[in-house]
């Protein structure tokens, strides 16, 4: 287990779930796999800028791409596989409120400004394409589970404020009565004029629970509502870059996200050893997107806009049963999705400033739409058997079967309606063998796939190709991709160590076609990822430290062809994957000078990543009869210092503050081949880069009641 801080090493959540739905759960030690948690505390305590933030400075194996540039639209990714809001990423893990899986219909992306963060009372982290968790779950599954009345009672209030115009506060209170009533509710607001030009972004959202609690079962019901307007405008070229980390390439890039989410939780108690637990939810979301960029004439822009609309409707109910020697769950679940899509084009004039303001003669032209359903049903058993004082087994399996529905309008017209059908067994099982003097031995197989959703669907004809964001990565196409993971370590009191390999089959990348930001989505053969984890913590009186190490092995595992738009990639066999480390190292340390007074500081270390678009070597495609002209375009490793700092001046008051990036360090987390339409050479490609943020200072106050 890799512990969140070394303070959690005496005090560690023993029971987790077996699965997303609530259940009798079970003892993390008999687990089969390294799974990773932290509670409020301990989110509470790392002054993170963000539950994303939070993961990339204390979860192993978790790093952060600043693809866009604003804290809440970062990619984030787990042994190589990607929770992203970016159209287009290749998704490779699910996420989880309550039970609820909260990646949209859309494309799969996650959407962390829609995440409640002040009522995230737990977060946990389970490895490996673990078929319990559902659809597309190839990498890995984060779990968050919302506080409620029957945890906190009394108020909490949080106010900070810091660099770059940063403000944030944040509001919850629970409630309990002696019948068994409780209630909580918890609400963000955040405005930040953005560290980069012309990225300023508003945040606002509001969690709500109610419920009741008694001997032989509870109930609750929460509503989630959630708003904001992000600014996030992508790489930057080197020669700019150079001049101002600071600057924009073209503006405005500008997203709109609204949410609205309810949810049902029931659990009834038969006896100690048998729960039934059941989760009904309705979600709704809307997103509008606008988007300037430059145009095929100097001086001239392409101002675009999107609209998305997506409703989802779900029900899951578990069995847990305990019977002797085994831990039984038993469980069934049930989605449905609507989705529409529309993008709209209009003419646009490009300013000195490199913005992009739409022409006043020109019209708004539809581009292109697509709208779509789909269903997904699931059907999953799981038993942990102790064979013998020391010695657990665990397997499961999970039958799914999906159908996806869509039309896609283009410049063409209405094309004919689309349906497909995917369904998969899915299996898992593995082993821990405990030992009294000396760490516990752990080993697992599991495998589990994913389907494509409605917008791969929609884009995956080469001759109709599709005009998607900027930032577009890897994304899974028309066959379902299959990922198996074989994983194995030693776990003891304070640490563990895990050595994994996920091999995906049928992985899925976007192709760009040409010059242009137009493109569709096409199979390739096989990815693998391979490495290990490592952790550590200690205490010593006052003092705690903890530290981790991640290899990160990611790469194409066959022969192949990668279109990145401005040039055609040819990928060996054992090529590494765009944007992610091979090394990261991740240090802690706290130092509690009294009851009052507390001292912390962490680093983290990454080398270098691979360029998209570079993956070969190459700047350019040879031409016939010409020597490839190599380049190593590779983003740097580098490495950053944050410091932090809290006093309890009176009971129920506590102030804080943090320095992020202390040294200042120049970075970039991400960089990718294009051509620079501004440039004297416009037609030579040059490496664009994510600029990663630079110092920042942050205060604040806490209250507690």
């Amino acid at each position: 287990m890799s512990l969140v801080l070394a303070e959690v090493m005496l005090a560690v959540v023993e029971i987790v779930g077996a699965a997303p739905v609530p259940g009798l759960g079970i003892d993390r030690r008999l687990l089969p796999y390294p799974v990773q948690a932290a509670g409020e505390n301990q989110l509470a305590r790392s002054r993170s800028d963000s539950l994303a933030d939070f993961m990339a400075r204390n979860l192993s194996g978790v790093n952060v791409n600043e693809v866009s540039g604003s804290l809440y639209q970062n990619d984030i990714s787990y042994r190589g596989f990607r929770a992203s809001p970016v159209l287009g990423t290749a998704q490779g893990m699910s996420v989880y409120l309550d039970g609820v899986r909260v990646n949209e219909p859309f494309g799969d992306v996650i959407n962390w400004d829609m995440v409640p963060e002040a009522a995230i009372g737990n977060v946990l982290l389970v490895p490996g394409s673990n078929p319990m968790y559902g659809l597309n779950t190839l990498g890995g599954a984060l779990a968050l589970t919302t506080r409620s009345g029957l945890e906190q009672q009394g108020l909490e209030a949080e106010l900070s404020a810091g660099s770059a115009g940063r403000r944030r506060f944040d509001v919850s209170h629970g409630a309990r009565q002696a019948s068994g009533w409780h209630s909580f509710v918890a609400a963000t607001l955040f405005d930040d004029a953005g560290w980069r030009d012309h990225s300023a972004g508003r945040i606002g959202n509001l969690f709500a629970k109610a419920g009741h609690s008694g001997a032989r079962g509870d109930w609750h019901v929460s509503l989630l509502a959630g708003r904001s307007t992000l600014r996030g405008n992508g790489l930057l070229p080197d020669s700019l870059y150079q001049q101002d980390r600071r600057a924009v390439f073209t503006f405005p890039d500008l997203t709109r996200n609204r949410l609205v989410q309810g949810t049902f939780h029931g659990r009834h108690r038969f006896d100690g050893d048998t729960e039934l637990a059941g989760v009904a939810y309705a979600r709704s979301s809307r997103r509008a997107t606008v988007n300037g960029d430059v145009g095929d004439a100097e001086g001239e822009g392409e101002f675009n806009t999107t609209s998305t609309r997506q409703h989802s409707q779900g029900a899951s109910t578990n069995l847990s049963v305990r019977r002797g020697a085994h831990r039984i769950d038993l469980g069934v679940t049930v989605d449905r999705s609507e989705v529409a899509f529309a993008q709209f084009e209009q003419a646009g004039i490009l300013t000195p400033e490199r913005g992009v303001v739409p022409d006043p003669h020109a019209g708004i032209e539809p581009a292109s739409s697509v709208a779509g359903s789909s269903r997904a049903f699931g059907l999953y058993a799981a038993d942990t058997w102790t064979v013998a004082p020391a010695m657990h087994v665990t397997a499961s399996a999970r039958y799914n079967r999906a159908r996806v529905n869509n039309t896609l309008t283009s410049a063409r017209g209405p094309q004919p309606a689309e349906s497909f059908s995917y369904a998969r067994l899915n299996p898992s099982i593995g082993f821990v063998r405990e030992h009294s003097a000396g760490p516990d031995l752990f080993a697992n197989l599991a495998r589990n796939n994913r389907v494509p959703t409605v917008i791969e669907l929609g884009c995956a004809d080469p001759e109709q190709p599709c005009q998607l964001p900027v930032g577009l990565q890897s994304d899974p196409y028309l066959k379902q991709v299959v990922a198996s993971t074989a994983e194995a370590g030693l776990r003891w009191q304070h640490g563990v160590l895990s050595l994994y390999r996920t091999v995906n089959r049928d992985d899925i990348l976007f192709l760009s076609s040409g010059r242009t930001r137009l493109g569709y989505f096409s199979n390739f053969g096989r990815t693998r990822h391979q490495g290990l984890d490592a952790s550590h913590a200690v205490a010593a009186g006052a003092l705690a430290f903890r530290a981790s190490y991640s290899f990160l092995q990611a790469e194409y595992d066959a022969d192949g062809d990668l279109f990145t738009g401005v040039r055609t990639v040819r990928i060996a066999k054992g090529s590494r994957i765009a944007g992610l480390p091979k090394h990261t190292v991740k240090l802690s340390a706290d130092w509690k000078l009294s009851r009052t007074l507390a001292l912390g500081a962490d680093a983290q270390a990454m080398s270098s990543l691979e360029t998209q678009g570079n993956e070969d070597g190459l700047l350019a495609d040879p031409e016939a009869g010409e020597a490839p002209h190599t380049a190593d375009m590779r983003v740097r490793g580098y490495g950053l210092v944050n410091l932090r700092a809290s006093w309890k001046p009176v009971a129920g008051w506590e102030l804080h503050g943090r320095v992020n990036n202390v040294l200042n360090r120049r970075h970039e987390t991400f960089g990718a081949v294009s051509p620079n339409p501004l440039s004297a050479d416009s037609a030579s490609n040059v490496r664009f880069v994510a600029p990663g943020a630079p110092r920042s200072v942050t205060l604040g106050a806490r209250y507690r009641f």
